[in-house]
């Protein structure tokens, strides 16, 4: 894909009925540090340029309906996708009828897409290391019942970019020392965290194996992707599922 299309098509077996994306930095009008796809209200962004940004999002995935954002607060908590004046606080949501369209935006944490085997049910998780810790993929996991599940892991900060302190790694590895392979030693007590090989241990951990995706890196491509932690102002990626 080139760096001026939009939308990055998550490469993965999904039935045929389910449809997926992630939106890219361009093909919108927000500008500065938002250019110029920024579908995020809460980052200071023009409120008129994010509504238009949204409406071509809408408009060029052919969404069957407005997705079903969230008031994203790194928790645990994965709620069923469903219109709502107010967005729900969460960061993870799931559908089981057509036409939802379920959404999560990230700007260097780890967007998951989920569905079932057999495409009746869909899933998009918010995972920063507060949630991945916490348990949000867990819960979402279980929220689809307990059906065979496909993941792609979306854009995300990667491994030779994610440094974090000795605590976060120990607060991991006290969870589950399976953990302590996702993290390199590094200068002055630091550690380099692999963010989509601790989504792939705890999703192992949980029988999910048909995992795709994680070969991204929002920090290094900045042509495509925004991150928080290479510019701290800046836009957000969307990525959305949903199913006929």
């Amino acid at each position: 894909m080139s760096g001026a299309e939009p939308f990055l098509v998550p490469d993965w077996p999904a039935p045929a009925g389910v449809h997926a994306a992630t939106t890219l930095r361009t093909g919108g009008v927000s500008a500065g540090p938002y250019k110029s796809l920024n579908p995020a209200l809460h980052v200071g962004d023009d409120v008129d340029a994010v509504m238009r940004n949204r409406k071509f999002i809408r408009e060029s995935l052919a969404l069957p309906s407005e997705p079903v954002w969230l008031e994203q607060i790194h928790s645990n908590q994965a709620v069923k996708a469903a219109a709502a004046l107010m967005p729900p606080q969460a960061d993870a949501s799931y559908a089981d009828v057509p036409g939802v369209v379920c959404v999560v935006m990230t700007a260097d944490c780890l967007p998951l897409l989920l569905c079932s085997a057999d495409g009746r049910r869909v899933a998009a998780i918010h995972a920063g290391w507060r949630g991945l810790l916490a348990g949000v993929i867990g819960n979402t996991v279980a929220a689809m019942g307990g059906a065979e599940l496909l993941v792609w892991l979306g854009p995300a900060i990667g491994p030779g970019a994610f440094e974090v302190g000795a605590e976060v790694r120990a607060a991991f590895v006290q969870k589950s020392p399976a953990f302590g392979e996702a993290f390199r030693p590094q200068a002055d007590a630091k550690w380099l965290a692999d963010i989509y090989r601790l989504a792939r241990i705890e999703l192992n951990a949980l029988g999910v194996t048909n995992i795709y995706g994680g070969r991204f890196c929002t920090v290094t491509d900045a042509d495509r992707f925004y991150s928080y932690r290479r510019d701290t102002v800046t836009g957000r990626m969307a990525t959305l599922i949903w199913r006929d």
